[in-house]
């Protein structure tokens, strides 16, 4: 019975915190992209935009339902909840700590841990492809149509690079565990240098984390390799037939698809919540950080002139991170909070870089995308396998 009861606790935080995360991603993506382009960005819902995610998701719940006449009724109502579903089940195996005691009781920080979880994140990829090619065909549109097989070729070619770069990793842990492969990076060499995978000895990983984030963005159809809702050759690929709660379930199942990648590529490589300075000082990073951004906030209202709206919210800003570093610095929540943020950081510093790469880069033609997949980085990714095999039979 306690086990079913802490399974939901965790199932409903997960969720909450994953659905907020995801709202709020398309918020930071929009600002880093107009400050990039040297915009402003969202601005008038709520202070700083903040409650631009809000005003989008009750856009999007009132828009017109519409079901094109000619379409494959089942099969297109069918694709979208088969890409979020996927998208979210995905999360509930991803571990953000490591293991705590809550009221005298042991738990994980996840919802379930699998044992194969690596082979469950690579079955969900392999069959979310069917969510996209099922939109492209059922839409009885050619637009759409030539989306959906863009989309499913190059998920498909970027798969085998993709899978061949995780086995790296699970040869330096001997198990497929996110939390065993979480735990082998534990420590330091010469006691500053982090036993992360991409420092890993004996032969270290960074290559193939490389590897691992060129078909994660291929994987998730983000700029460059956005070539199936190219909108001026596509319209809007195989999203073109969908509106309202249908298209946002495409929407959503795309930053979710980002998300856990990100995730994976930390506890692959990144080591996971393991921190990048020895304990002592690691435990106080947090605070820092919190600390840093509260003096920021502080001094944005010595500006010659700030905002009547920034005199208020700066402030407010400014407290609640003072309070989150407080609450970093007590000794008695840093074994479970420490752990959780060098996480979440990780995490955000991936899916910045997805965020960054969309403003700078501009989108391949197709087939400079499959001959990259084929020539390049398949190659590149079964060399890195074969020197990791190598080197660990050796050592």
């Amino acid at each position: 019975m306690t086990f079913i009861i802490a399974s939901l606790i965790k199932i409903v935080i997960v969720f909450a915190v994953f659905m907020t995360t995801l709202a709020y991603l398309q918020w930071v993506e929009r600002k880093v992209l107009a400050h990039i382009q040297s915009r402003t960005g969202p601005l008038r819902v709520g202070p700083h935009g903040l409650m631009q995610p809000l005003a989008d998701v009750c856009k999007l719940l009132t828009k017109e339902d519409l079901l094109p006449p000619y379409v494959n009724r089942f099969f297109y109502l069918l694709a979208p909840f088969i890409a979020v579903c996927l998208a979210l089940i995905s999360i509930s195996i991803i571990p953000f700590g490591p293991e705590i005691t809550v009221f005298g009781t042991r738990t994980d920080m996840q919802i379930s841990d699998v044992n194969v979880g690596i082979l469950f994140i690579l079955a969900i990829g392999a069959v979310s492809v069917y969510g996209v090619a099922l939109a492209g065909w059922s839409s009885n549109n050619k637009y759409s149509l030539l989306g959906g097989l863009r989309s499913s070729a190059q998920m498909i070619s970027y798969e085998l690079p993709f899978t061949l770069v995780i086995v790296s990793p699970l040869l330096l842990a001997n198990q497929l565990s996110f939390r065993g492969i979480a735990d082998n990076q534990a420590g330091y060499y010469l006691g500053f240098i982090p036993r992360w995978n991409i420092f890993q000895m004996p032969f270290p990983q960074i290559f193939g984390f490389i590897i691992f984030m060129i078909a994660g963005f291929a994987e998730t159809n983000r700029v460059p390799f956005d070539l199936p809702e190219a909108e001026n050759e596509l319209v809007a690929g195989f999203h073109t037939e969908y509106s309202s709660m249908k298209f946002a379930c495409f929407f959503m199942s795309e930053y979710a698809n980002m998300v856990t990648i990100t995730c994976v590529a930390t506890l692959l490589f990144l080591g996971a919540w393991h921190p990048l300075f020895p304990a002592p000082y690691s435990n106080w990073v947090p605070s820092l950080v919190f600390l840093l951004a509260a003096i920021l906030c502080f001094y944005q209202l010595t500006s010659p002139s700030p905002r009547r709206l920034d005199r208020i919210t700066f402030p407010i800003f400014g407290l609640v991170a003072l309070v989150l570093a407080g609450i970093w610095a007590v000794p008695q929540f840093q074994f479970i909070l420490v752990p959780i943020w060098w996480f979440v950081s990780k995490v955000g510093l991936l899916l910045f870089t997805y965020i960054w790469v969309r403003g700078t880069l501009p989108r391949f033609r197709y087939d400079q995308l499959m001959h990259f997949a084929w020539t390049f980085l398949f190659p590149c990714a079964l060399i890195n396998l074969l020197l990791t095999a190598l080197l660990v039979a050796i050592f």
